[in-house]
């Protein structure tokens, strides 16, 4: 089994930096078709640059706030204009944000719900209807429609205060993909998502810039004794993408180094 996703296309969302950057990189890389998707045009056109505008390129991205119905649509048709469809779907827009649990007033709950689940199941939403109404499977009543994979984190089992808004939202995340993948499923259409530890992400990035006592003591709680590459992700997220995956839907792969294995609830998940 191939995993292959040349001459495949792919919207990956929160594209303009760390992971989500990392993932359509590695995906041209592959030889797919690319639609970069992010709020942050100016990050946007710094990274991918004149070459997201040629009509040659495999490459191309799309700037605008996901969290609204018609940007999404507007995203999908964008994909349509550039690679006349969409087979692979990364929802890779997330955002961790420390909290206050004993604040009433802290409403980054419904920020971090609204900014990682909200926006990943509208996506797949708008994304399985187009794939549902416009599918070819060559006369293969079995054969793949598409690749649906959410970004989520081993915050959705672990414990932390500080980290309670984005533990709920990657907890929700992963039950979301399990749904949509039953629901999907007799569609041809497979949901599954990576759950990742530490990775040089840029959020990890920016609190390593403040807290640098935090690297040793993520380094130490590790297993495998480092920090994960957002490349690493970029390789399990293609696995999920590939034919190579055509069995698997509903799952949340772990990709932490075994921190989930020995992890004190006393070490933030970052």
């Amino acid at each position: 089994m191939s995993f292959s996703i040349a001459g495949k296309t792919a919207i990956v969302t929160g594209a303009a930096n760390g992971i989500g950057l990392a993932i359509a990189r590695h995906f041209v890389d592959q030889g797919a078709n690319v639609m970069c998707a992010d709020m942050d045009e100016s990050k946007l056109a710094a990274e991918i640059g004149e070459v997201g505008k040629d009509d040659g390129s495999k490459i191309r991205y799309f700037a605008g706030d996901l969290r609204k119905k018609l940007t999404i649509a507007n995203l999908l048709s964008a994909t349509i204009d550039a690679f006349d469809g969409v087979d692979i779907l990364i929802n890779a827009s997330r955002q961790v944000v420390p909290c206050d649990p004993t604040v009433a007033k802290d409403d980054r709950v419904e920020y971090l719900l609204e900014q990682n689940l909200m926006t990943s199941l509208r996506m797949t939403q708008q994304v399985s209807k187009w794939m549902l109404a416009h599918s070819k499977r060559d006369g293969n009543p079995n054969g793949p429609v598409g690749s649906i994979v959410n970004l989520s984190s081993i915050a959705a089992r672990r414990t932390h205060p500080s980290m309670m808004a984005f533990s709920i939202s990657s907890a929700a995340v992963d039950q979301m993909t399990r749904s949509m993948a039953v629901a999907l499923a007799p569609h041809g259409i497979r949901v599954n998502a990576v759950a990742f530890g530490s990775v040089m992400s840029a959020s990890l990035q920016d609190i390593l810039a403040v807290h640098e006592e935090f690297r040793e003591e993520i380094i130490d709680k590790t297993p495998l004794g480092r920090i994960a590459s957002a490349r690493e992700v970029a390789e399990t997220v293609q696995y999920l993408a590939s034919e190579g995956s055509g069995f698997m839907t509903g799952q949340i792969l772990t990709v932490d180094g075994g921190r989930t294995l020995v992890d004190p609830v006393t070490t933030p998940a970052h």
